[in-house]
């Protein structure tokens, strides 16, 4: 296979640097990059100084030796472009959440059904976690028994003041269940070997932003498989002490021992991220993943070229984010009754 091309379209949130740069670190190349705002466009140019900005989306829809589209666009607005990508023969990576609607699932679901595209999404807290990444490879091999909970706690620091307008605008980024808690659902998938989950129960508030009355900052989930529970409280609640971005944990409770993530950081003192802890028969003990490979662009990659899916499951992509959107939609008509 030739060198595999790639563009960014929709640069609103600065995950697209992450997205951009897991794929140049598995070997694509970046060619062309398209952004309405010039704020915007002006950022990305500063870092990646060789690549052309085009005047329209279609130029990049119709350069034919693009075969790849990735996309951090305002999350309302991911769907339509991942259709209209899928149907111009490229496939997509997408920021979470992939979509904020039902309709747009199904849409989405039917045109990669219809073309046969790779739609994925880079759940940054799994595939960008070195520490999730080894957790997920001591539980395939049976380090902790049968997963039978898991428990993903995710943080987030505000940042009210860098903010732009849509991400107060309910109807724009999807809600906090819809876009924070998707993470926490794809890893519950993933670690408990499952296609597809129900939802307990699910709520979600506005507890300390009363002046921005579509911004929600807390929510829960409870999940069931059938064989496996696990829970999701996510929140913008991260105190300015805190040195990251926020204290993303993750617990995975097996049959035979558990493990505990620490994503960002270990208030214990250890310094950096990628903490992970291991209790089994044996005793318990610390392993620093700081070093591990993450294997998700590599993957990623070779499912482009080999049309396979070794990086995430089409269907486990889609039902991550049917399981937010059955959240956030619960916890909505919850919130309405009272």
């Amino acid at each position: 296979m030739s060198e595999l091309l790639f563009a960014a379209v929709g640069l609103n949130h600065n995950h697209i640097y992450g997205q951009v740069n897991c794929l140049l670190r598995a070997g694509a190349r970046l060619v062309a990059f398209h952004e309405e705002d010039d704020g915007l466009a002006a950022e990305f140019s500063a870092t990646y100084a060789d690549v052309p900005r085009t005047a329209s989306l279609q130029e990049i829809l119709e350069n034919r030796s693009i075969g790849l589209i990735t996309s951090a666009a305002i999350p309302a607005r991911r769907a339509e472009l991942a259709i209209s990508a899928m149907r111009h023969g490229k496939d997509l990576l997408v920021d979470k959440p992939a979509m904020v609607s039902f309709d747009q699932l199904k849409a989405v679901r039917a045109v990669q059904a219809e073309t046969a595209q790779i739609f994925s999404v880079l759940y940054s807290e799994h595939f960008e976690s070195r520490a999730t990444v080894r957790a997920g490879q001591l539980v395939a091999a049976g380090a902790i028994g049968e997963v039978v909970h898991t428990a993903g706690l995710g943080p987030h620091r505000l940042r009210r003041e860098t903010r732009p307008d849509w991400f107060f605008r309910r109807a724009e980024y999807g809600g906090i269940l819809t876009d924070i808690a998707s993470h926490q659902c794809e890893q519950f998938l993933f670690f408990t070997g499952s296609d597809k989950a129900r939802v307990l129960s699910a709520s979600i508030g506005n507890h300390a932003n009363a002046d921005r009355p579509e911004l929600q900052d807390s929510g829960d989930i409870h999940l069931t498989t059938g064989k496996a529970t696990g829970t999701v409280h996510v929140d913008w609640f991260t105190p300015d002490g805190m040195p990251t971005w926020g204290d993303g944990r993750l617990f995975i409770i097996g049959t035979t021992g558990a493990i505990e993530i620490r994503k960002a950081v270990d208030l214990a003192g250890r310094p950096g991220g990628d903490h992970l802890f291991l209790t089994d028969r044996q005793g318990v003990q610390h392993v620093d993943c700081s070093k591990l490979e993450l294997p998700f662009g590599r993957q990623f990659l070779a499912d482009i070229r080999d049309r396979t899916q070794t990086a995430m499951p089409q269907e486990r992509c889609f039902a991550a984010m049917e399981l937010a959107l059955t959240a956030q939609q619960m916890a909505e008509s919850k919130q309405e009754r009272y």
